[in-house]
């Protein structure tokens, strides 16, 4: 039992395995992002915000500045997720969306802290404490940076 146990560890300890887990947690939090972005932008149109979304921004989450803090919003929550889909700048997105979601968490929903809150926070430490991953257009500046696995 124990040397099938080993087997199954030894199956998936590994680059390879690391590197699927690591961009199906990239996808997983982009898309939760994502959605969201495309809710605050007008039909049809990629970065056209609705009217409604600095209405929101005001009325229901209370921000300050609710057209600058809607468009910052609305900019950071397309361009991280895309960025993390692609595995560019892996650690700096996944690190800009944990922000976004403590903003989420203390600010607008603090009620949402076990669910979905959390598997947010979860998402984006694995891949700022590993970075993206195998799969990852950072795995570019590897050895630039005298990161070379």
């Amino acid at each position: 039992m124990i040397d099938l146990i080993k087997k199954a560890i030894g199956i998936v300890d590994n680059r390879f395995f690391e590197g699927i887990a690591l961009f199906l947690a990239r996808l997983a939090l982009a898309a939760q992002f994502w959605r969201s972005a495309r809710t605050k932008v007008e039909e049809g149109s990629f970065l056209q915000m609705r009217d409604i979304t600095v209405d929101l921004f005001r009325d229901e989450y209370g921000m300050p500045f609710p057209e600058i803090t809607g468009l910052i919003a609305t900019y950071a929550e397309h361009i991280f997720p895309i960025l993390l889909v692609l595995g560019l700048f892996t650690r700096f997105s996944a690190a800009a969306l944990f922000v976004m979601t403590l903003v989420i968490q203390l600010f607008v929903y603090p009620e949402a802290w076990w669910n979905p809150h959390i598997m947010w926070f979860a998402l984006a430490l694995i891949l700022i404490a590993r970075g993206g991953g195998l799969f990852a257009l950072d795995r570019l500046g590897d050895r630039t940076f005298g990161k070379a696995d």
